[in-house]
């Protein structure tokens, strides 16, 4: 699979663009707007580790809560539901790198999903 570096995806609950890729990891900015929230999920193939660049992350992982702030950072396991939030008036920007054998979007297992995504 061939990815595009430099790659922007509009999402309901904001965006992310593609900073960086090689084989094994890719790099990517995320931003959240202010009270949205991505699905609760998980993935098979890859594993994620996010840092806070501006705003207050609410992170759910295996059913526990934490709370990002910027500079803080979190592991998200291969297979782990998780879940990334905003609950500020301001977008919430964090960088992620994905670290396995298969990065594609279609490596997302969806639980709940505000937007009705399956």
């Amino acid at each position: 699979m061939q990815l595009e570096c430099g790659y922007v995806d509009k999402r309901p609950w904001g965006s992310w663009t593609r900073l960086d890729c090689g084989k094994g990891f890719q790099l990517k900015k995320i931003i959240v707007f202010s009270n949205k929230r991505l699905s609760l999920q998980s993935h098979q193939f890859r594993r994620e580790h996010w840092i806070v660049i501006f705003g207050r992350a609410e992170v759910e992982l295996e059913g526990e809560n934490f709370t990002l702030n910027k500079g803080n950072h979190i592991d998200i396991p291969i297979n782990a539901k998780h879940r990334l939030s905003n609950k500020g008036n301001s977008d919430l920007v964090l960088i992620e790198t994905q670290f396995g054998n298969y990065l594609g979007e279609d490596d997302i297992i969806r639980y709940e999903d505000d937007f009705g995504r399956v």
